[in-house]
C-alpha cells in the first residue's frame, strides 16, 4: 500500500520558531539536548521528536549544521512534481502514438 507522507506542518510557523527559541535559549542548563528536547516538548504538547527535527532544520536553515534547507527542499519537491507531470505526459504521448502507429496499420492500403 502507498501512503502518501503529510508534507506540510501540522504546527503553524509562530509555534515552531518559538519552539525551537525555548530550546536554544537554555540549551546550556540541560545535560544533553535530548534531555532538554525531552523537556521542553512536553511543556509544549507535541512530540520530542517533532521538536528534534525543527530543532535540527532551523540549524540548517541557518548554516550551522550540514544538510538541505527548508528553501532547498521546497525546490527539490517542485523539480520533483514537473518530473512527474513530464513523464506522465511522455506516458500519454506514448500510448497516443501506439494507437496512431496500430490505426495506420489497420488502415488497407491505397495505389
Amino acid at each position: 500500500m502507498d501512503r502518501k507522507k503529510n508534507t506540510t506542518s501540522p504546527y503553524p510557523a509562530e509555534f515552531r520558531e518559538r519552539a525551537v527559541q525555548m530550546v536554544i535559549d537554555p540549551l546550556d542548563s540541560y545535560a544533553s539536548l535530548t534531555g532538554a528536547v525531552r523537556d521542553i516538548a512536553g511543556k509544549l504538547g507535541c512530540s520530542p521528536d517533532s521538536l528534534r527535527v525543527l530543532y535540527k532544520q532551523a540549524r540548517r536553515d541557518s548554516g550551522k549544521e550540514a544538510g538541505p534547507t527548508s528553501a532547498e527542499k521546497a525546490r527539490i519537491r517542485e523539480l520533483e512534481r514537473g518530473n512527474r507531470e513530464l513523464w506522465q505526459a511522455n506516458e500519454i504521448l506514448k500510448k497516443a502514438s501506439a494507437c496512431f502507429a496500430r490505426a495506420e496499420l489497420d488502415r488497407p492500403f491505397r495505389k
